[in-house]
């Protein structure tokens, strides 16, 4: 790994479970050794504001807040996010939005937050069980399924 840090920047509205799936990155990153760093920012109503969270992980890492147009990744939950959160992804940066899940094919339309993380996964280099461990520890039993399916979806192993 290189001594920069990678830069993954979530976004979108209150409830969408922004912040649940940066803990989920968090999580995988921190069981493989990595030092990480994560912020939030919430917006103006906890329930359909605008949020977004900072992860940022490496092999030392000095501060948790992605600076502008960093973003190695940008994942927007809410494809209405992008035009406000775009400057933040790096020239060569990676967006990562809905429109690259058939939303259809999700046993709940509410785990499209780990759909993406599924599409995120494949541009890092983490295990799918040390994704999977993280979901469970994340999520509520009854949550497992569902979510362990939509991130199965999003990496395009359904």
């Amino acid at each position: 790994m290189s001594s920069k840090p990678t830069n993954v920047v979530f976004a979108g509205l209150g409830g969408q479970g922004v912040l649940k799936a940066s803990d989920i990155l968090a999580d995988v990153v921190f069981g493989a050794g990595l030092d990480v760093k994560k912020s939030e920012l919430h917006g103006m109503s906890q329930r359909g504001g605008s949020v977004s969270s900072d992860v940022r992980f490496g092999e030392r890492v000095f501060s948790p807040m992605v600076p502008q147009g960093a973003a190695d990744f940008l994942v927007v939950i809410a494809v209405d996010q992008v035009p406000v959160n775009i400057a933040s992804l790096s020239q060569g940066g990676v967006l990562i939005e809905p429109s690259q899940i058939d939303e259809s094919s999700l046993p709940n339309k509410k785990s499209i937050n780990v759909a993406l993380l599924g599409v995120l996964s494949r541009h890092l280099q983490f295990s799918v069980e040390a994704w999977s461990g993280a979901i469970k520890r994340n999520l509520a039993e009854k949550l497992h399924e569902a979510n362990l399916l939509a991130f199965s979806i999003g990496r395009g192993n359904d």
